[in-house]
């Protein structure tokens, strides 16, 4: 039987259709040094974004077939090498959606009712903390989303139909047509976006011209009353940009799934202020979210170890060039 190698967890239902046809090799705990030697001999690998595959991963996998990422990004995996190598990467881009959109949604209700603080403060025992603080409401705001993939049109839906929100929308990939059915006001211009919107969501995959996409002058143009909030990829987004003008009140605060790097360092000052609803990048982690990536991941793993094309590739134009065992032998 061929070997998949496993650097995190999957979800039970993923794992029990995985075994039925393949060898599972569990590292969960592993240090790094031990996983890149495991993935010496594995056939395929399904990882988490804590193992990154770089050109020197790709060059000791000598029987690797398939590259597994269950989640919507694949910026964990250098694709280009594992396309030279002719090895496909499978991933599940809309897996999360439902998972994500809904902590967006928490992270923003928490911030506009300043939760954070109220909690921290009641546990304290300080019960006046109630006639310190005042929340805002979210109904009739504005929202402004970076990216109208599956994340960030679900995320335009709720808002839209739930806090009846004003949606814009930047992202150089829509069209005008897709925006209209979703009722979104598409804007061709990012500084513009950030300076109407009351709370700025981003849901961009990290590719080289996203990197820093939000920096001094997007965070500048911000409303000092409006929230950014950040479930897609620590790096999309300028930290140290954000953290001063968080630190100087140039806007109201911020809600963080990622960072940059993960995990931050323990004296990260985005981990210590009040204006800050802060998460450990677990924004799909739902048992359905779980489920959903898991088993969706597992199926395209097992697709491409029977010679099938999978649905999701990061790169198609692999397919016709894939590495195959009988090319090892």
């Amino acid at each position: 039987m061929k070997t998949v190698l496993l650097d995190n967890t999957i979800h039970p239902d993923a794992l029990a259709i995985l075994r039925r046809e393949v060898t599972v090799l569990p590292m969960y705990d592993a240090p790094l040094q031990e996983l890149r030697q495991a993935l010496s001999g594995a056939s395929a690998a399904i990882l988490s974004t804590r193992f990154r595959i770089s050109q020197h991963e790709i060059d000791i996998a000598a029987f690797l077939e398939v590259i597994g990422r269950p989640g919507a990004g694949v910026d964990s995996v250098d694709v280009e090498a594992a396309s030279q190598a002719g090895i496909p990467v499978v991933y599940t881009p809309a897996a999360p959606t439902e998972s994500v959109a809904e902590h967006v949604l928490c992270l923003m209700l928490m911030l506009a009712k300043k939760m954070y603080v109220a909690v921290t403060a009641l546990r304290d025992g300080d019960f006046g903390i109630r006639s310190r603080i005042v929340g805002t409401e979210s109904r009739g705001k504005t929202l402004g989303i970076v990216g109208l993939g599956h994340i960030g049109s679900r995320v335009a839906q709720m808002c839209r139909q739930c806090l009846d929100m004003r949606v814009l929308a930047y992202d150089p990939n829509a069209s005008e047509e897709q925006a209209a059915s979703m009722e979104v006001t598409l804007c061709h211009d990012l500084l513009e976006m950030m300076s109407e919107a009351d709370f700025v969501s981003i849901h961009t995959p990290l590719i080289p011209k996203t990197r820093s996409l939000i920096g001094e002058a997007e965070i500048a143009a911000m409303k000092p009353t409006a929230y950014l909030i950040n479930t897609s990829r620590g790096a999309v987004v300028d930290e140290k940009a954000l953290i001063r003008a968080l630190q100087e009140g140039r806007i109201a605060g911020a809600g963080l799934d990622v960072f940059d790097p993960e995990p931050p360092e323990p004296d990260n000052p985005l981990l210590s202020m009040d204006n800050v609803v802060a998460t450990p990048h677990l924004s799909s982690f739902t048992d359905e979210g779980r489920a959903r990536m898991g088993i969706g991941v597992v199926q395209q793993v097992l697709q491409v170890l029977r010679g099938e094309r999978p649905p999701f590739l990061a790169d198609p134009q692999v397919w016709d060039r894939r590495r195959t065992i009988s090319t090892q032998e």
